[in-house]
């Protein structure tokens, strides 16, 4: 095993290449050698199981409830999928046998109705148990007997309409009779659980028993007073590790259970007294009217009150993947259920618990362990040096007990520690002892056990802060995975622009309107027609209050601007609404940009209104109406004409809709059993009007931009809009440059880029900096294309169809105002504010996590390779050694926990932004850091040796007993020792740049830390020397020992000097590794 891990393979590679090759198998990719058989060596998305218990089985632990308390438990995902495929029987079982019931009670004359009599319950007619088992058992004989939908809102004392008044007496009212929306969810792990398994390490429980051991010795050897030293200080220094160990990880548990938290709160939108509010989940009560619409999640149980093509994906709640159309005959809806198509409101009627979901959440505990695969590389590095940690450590204690025993061992005075016949067996065995608890401390010292979760700490750190930077992480690896990004394919609205649209230009009746006054011209026809589609074809609302207060506007930004341009032009929402009737919904549809609608008036003519991509909506257009309402042909220079604007409103960045309608017989409409399988007919359209909508680009948009391709990460805009607006936009947010040839692969229709051949794509996708008309497929086949060119591809989306590209991209980041529930759940991260300078700000964490583990590593290593040659060198040639079990603890506190909370909690600098990503099989141990580590641990290790050996006469205390002298030369190279530590700390946090101190006052933990281990360290020498067998240092030796520490800085600034190789020394490694396993 060589100290170069790759990082993940893509997804894809996994897929393809599967688990039966030859684990021998090398291969040479773009210069660079890839062991196959690496264990240590996992994709960042979809790891296949056996993947994972490969690393675990080849991992070197000594913890193993601390080491794998954040990855995936294998065991308790089976028994989740097992549970939830039993929930799922049950619920159908139940659902079976009631139908089966009602079938016979259908079957039976004069049977009594089950629902007339309604028990009453805290003032509404009916109990809490007709109404889940109302909707568990999808009871339609009930429902009819409560009178449907209406009756059912009747006893649930709401409006099908307005639903519920809404204020808090109700709310509270509400929820006390019928329940809250939550499920009672397994309490945290508290701070017990995590002292207990931090004294689960092995090494730990050996120096504990030892101690007791040596306690009891001393004890019986030299007495109560004196003979408990030496095994109470092993045992508080043992307490003392555990302690801190689980402090620090129950505090990272703490910000994951919130962050968890975060992630069940979804908000959306119910209907309370007549108006659209945002509320969250958990504020749901029996008796809410919800709005549904494409890729929602259904937030309760609920009855299907009114709506269109509304159909409802039940695999999450069924297991079965295939969609269920809900209406008037089929109207039961679960919780837990995502919404496929169409819109609609439902009634909710059973929350929290009494939910099959609720029942499933409840019944199952959420296990957020997942392992990262730099994570899973770290693995790979702590199990190689304790490896050479513990081969270490056998010989130390090989070579101790040898020297001991053959009488070569000297105690400080000179004379000789075991003597064969004379020395007593308890003193014999005490010492030992010793010897033992020496050689465990140095495998403690030795197998890194916190730098794989040094990992978890800073992406738990990053997770916290880029909240606070509008940045939900979903998926723990798409931090790191971050940092790696090449290239971003962002979605225009909302990311790249405000999302705040205003109608800004008008073309009706074949002129454009400049101003309000001109809306006067406009014929009744023209405008009754115009205003018709507004408002029928819409997923949007209009509020007016009844005390004449301001009119409030619900829907899409896109949906919100036209209907405000149609209270501009007269509109009357509600009157217009209710003079006509919908008979069937062609929802809006990424793939065709369009959305129609099919009403029937009040003198039963039909009309068929449409809304869309202003150029399709107008090849589909025959006639035109004018401004006098007079309906005229469509020629070819009137074509040309509506063309032009288009084009026009496209060249200033407009985004460009068009209404258009046709009339249809009655007779063309199907029977009320068949309209839901109607395709609305979109030929032959009249247009009505074209209008030009402004979404302004976001204040520093252009700067995020800039500030990207200078990190070597490309910008791609990827939209639905018209190509002339994406382009136009795409120059002022600095994605094209204004300088450059723009040629056609430069900027491409998403039809022209799926016409193409897979190897033809794979050809043009790294030069494409813009897709317009694109769809959700364009974008998932621009992404593959990336993957499979080598890039890592970060992806925006916010719509149902944009759920595949999200799963395939490497970093898949969602809208958190905007985006879709479904598309959320196939993210990695979502964006809280849809701002793309926050996508900016998770790639600089993203680098950030990546360099704060460079760091970490960087630091620990030194202290390991500096402790683990000094001990050994000391045993072999003096058998002894300067660093005792009690002192190499305390090392490794400062080198483990404190040190991991010190470096991997460093914020991201801007310095982050002016390198290149981070490869994918970039070495976890540069070269850089090879040669600062190399640097440092060579001047300690010679430095403290030379003390070691000659120290009494260099520090002049040859007038001393030889016993204190010892004592006082080992007290000083383990005070130097640890001062040498705690500079190093600095040199560490900037790996490649002289000056170590920018940033320092910024970092309250790291200052914090380093001033707490200063001032402990003093303590130590100076007041606990009977639990660390030293003694007090005079002022002298104090500034000594400051002074030795404080070269390290000068010569960390010297070493930087020395040029490094650009091939890592990690290349050669692998390449000896992989030809070893090749043989």
């Amino acid at each position: 095993m060589g100290l170069h891990l790759p990082e993940g393979y893509g997804r894809q590679r996994d897929e393809e290449r599967g688990l039966d090759d030859d684990p021998a198998a090398l291969e040479d990719v773009e210069g660079e050698i890839v062991c196959e058989d690496d264990a240590f060596d996992i994709p960042a998305k979809n790891a296949p199981r056996e993947r994972l218990r490969r690393w675990r089985r080849a991992a070197l632990v000594l913890n193993a409830s601390r080491r794998f308390r954040y990855t995936l438990d294998l065991k308790r995902e089976r028994e989740k999928e097992d549970l939830t495929r039993k929930i799922r029987t049950h619920a159908q079982v139940i659902r079976a046998a009631f139908l089966f019931k009602e079938a016979g009670e259908r079957g039976a004359s004069g049977n009594a109705s089950r629902g007339n009599s309604v028990a009453s319950e805290g003032g509404f007619p009916i109990s809490v148990d007709k109404l889940t088992a109302l909707t568990r058992e999808h009871d339609f004989t009930a429902l009819k007997q409560y009178g449907g939908v209406k009756g059912l809102s009747h006893l649930l004392k709401t409006n099908t309409e307005r639903g519920i008044l809404g204020d808090e007496t109700e709310i509270l009212h509400r929820r006390s009779i019928f329940g809250e929306n939550t499920y009672p969810q397994k309490k945290g792990r508290n701070f017990l659980v995590f002292l207990w398994e931090a004294c689960q390490d092995l090494t730990l429980i050996i120096l504990m028993v030892a101690a007791v051991i040596s306690l009891v010795l001393g004890i019986k050897t030299e007495g109560l007073n004196e003979g408990w030293y030496d095994g109470g200080s092993i045992a508080f220094a043992v307490v003392l590790v555990v302690f801190v160990t689980a402090i620090s990880d129950y505090k990272q548990s703490l910000q994951f259970q919130h962050l968890n938290e975060e992630k069940r709160n979804i908000h959306l939108e119910v209907i309370r007294g007549g108006r659209r509010i945002e509320i969250s989940i958990f504020d749901i009560v029996i008796g809410d009217i919800v709005p549904l619409k494409i890729g929602d999640q259904v937030p309760a149980d609920g009855i299907f009150v009114t709506g269109h093509s509304l159909a409802i994906d039940e695999s999450s709640m069924t297991g079965e993947a295939k969609t269920v159309h809900k209406d008037q005959k089929a109207p039961f809806l679960m919780s837990g259920c995502k919404v496929a198509d169409g819109f609609g409101n439902m009634l909710v009627t059973a929350v929290g618990i009494n939910t099959e979901w609720g029942l499933l959440m409840a019944n199952i505990s959420e296990d957020n362990g997942e392992e990262t695969p730099l994570q899973v590389r770290l693995n790979g590095v702590a199990t190689l040096i304790g490896t050479v940690g513990l081969t270490v450590a056998a010989a130390v204690l090989i070579v101790l007990l040898a020297r001991y025993f053959s009488g070569h061992t000297k105690n400080p005075d000179g004379t000789t520690q075991f003597i064969k016949g004379q020395t007593s067996a308890n003193v014999a065995l005490d010492d030992a002892i010793k010897i033992l608890t020496i050689a465990v401390t140095i495998v403690v010292v030795a197998v890194p056990e916190g730098l794989p979760l040094a990992v978890t700490l800073t992406l738990a750190y990053s997770m916290r802060k880029m909240m606070a930077d509008k940045a939900l992480v979903r998926r723990l690896s798409a931090c790191e995975t971050m940092g790696s990004a090449t290239t971003i394919c962002s979605d225009k609205t909302g990311t790249l622009t405000l999302n705040q649209m205003t109608v800004v230009e008008e073309y009706v009746g074949g002129i454009k309107l400049c101003s309000s006054d001109n809306y006067n011209a406009l014929s009744t026809t023209a405008s009754s027609l115009l205003i018709e589609g507004i408002a029928q074809n819409t997923s949007g609302n209009v509020f007016e209050p009844e005390d004449g207060g301001a009119v409030e506007v619900t829907g899409s930004p896109t949906e919100k601007a036209i209907l405000y341009w149609g209270i501009k032009l007269g509109m009357k929402f509600d009157v217009v609404r209710a003079t006509s009737a919908i008979l069937h919904v062609c929802p809006f549809n990424s793939e065709k940009k369009q959305g129609g609608v099919a009403i029937k008036l009040a003198n039963f003519n039909v009309h068929v209104h449409w809304k869309g991509a202003a150029e399709l909506i107008l090849s589909s257009c025959t006639r035109w109406v004018d401004i006098d309402g007079s309906i005229c042909a469509m020629d070819l220079d009137k074509v040309n004409e509506f063309k032009k604007s288009i084009e026009d409103m496209a060249a200033i960045s407009l985004r460009c809709v068009a209404f258009a309608y046709r009339m249809c017989d009655l007779d063309e409409v199907p029977e009320e059993d068949k309209i839901d399988n109607w395709q609305l007919p979109d030929n032959e359209l009249i247009l009505l009007a074209i209008v030009g909508i402004k979404d302004p680009c976001r204040p520093r948009v252009k700067e995020a931009v800039q500030l990207c391709t200078a990190a070597g990460v490309k910008v791609r805009m990827v939209t639905g809009d018209n190509i002339q607006t994406a382009k136009a936009i795409a120059l002022e947010c600095g994605i094209l440059d204004p300088g450059a040839a723009l040629t056609e692969s430069t900027i491409i229709e998403g039809r022209a880029f799926r016409a193409l051949s897979e190897s033809a794509r794979e050809a043009i996708a790294e030069h494409i900096c813009v897709m317009g008309r694109s769809s959700p497929n364009d974008k998932l086949l621009l992404v593959q294309a990336l993957r499979k060119k080598g890039h890592v591809v970060a992806v925006t989306g916010d719509g149902t169809n944009d759920a595949p590209a999200l799963h395939e991209a490497d970093i898949g980041l969602s809208m958190g105002m905007q985006g879709t529930e479904v598309a959320k759940e196939s993210s990695d991260i979502i964006i809280l504010d849809d701002n793309f300078a926050s996508v900016v700000k998770v790639v600089r964490w993203g680098r950030s996590v990546y360099a704060n583990i460079q760091k970490f590593i960087q630091f620990q290593l030194t202290v390991n390779v500096a402790a683990l040659v000094i001990n050994v060198v000391a045993a072999v040639s003096s058998g002894d050694v300067p660093l005792n079990a009690v002192q190499l603890l305390w090392v490794n506190l400062i080198m483990d926990t404190l040190g991991a909370l010190a470096l991997a909690t460093e914020p991201p600098t801007d310095k982050l932004m002016k390198r290149p990503p981070v490869g994918r099989r970039e070495p976890l141990i540069s070269n850089i850091m090879w040669r600062n580590l190399f640097v440092q641990a060579i001047y300690q290790v010679v430095v403290l040796l030379v003390f070691t050996f000659g120290g009494k006469s260099i520090l002049n205390l040859k007038h001393d007993t030889s016993e204190h002298a010892e004592k006082v030369k080992n007290t000083f190279v383990f005070n130097t020792f640890v001062f040498c530590q705690i500079f190093n700390e600095f040199n560490a946090r900037k790996p490649d740049e002289i000056n170590i101190f920018r940033g320092v006052t910024k970092n309250y933990l790291f200052t914090g830390i380093i001033g707490f281990t200063f001032i402990l360290q003093v303590l130590i020498i100076e007041f606990l020397g009977k639990f660390t067998s030293t003694v007090r240092l005079n002022w002298k030796l104090w500034l000594v020992s400051v002074a030795i520490a404080l070269i390290s800085w000068p010569l960390a600034v010297v070493g930087k000097l020395i040029p490094v190789p650009k091939v890592p020394l990690g290349t050669y490694l692998g390449r000896l590794s992989c030809w070893r396993h090749s043989r």
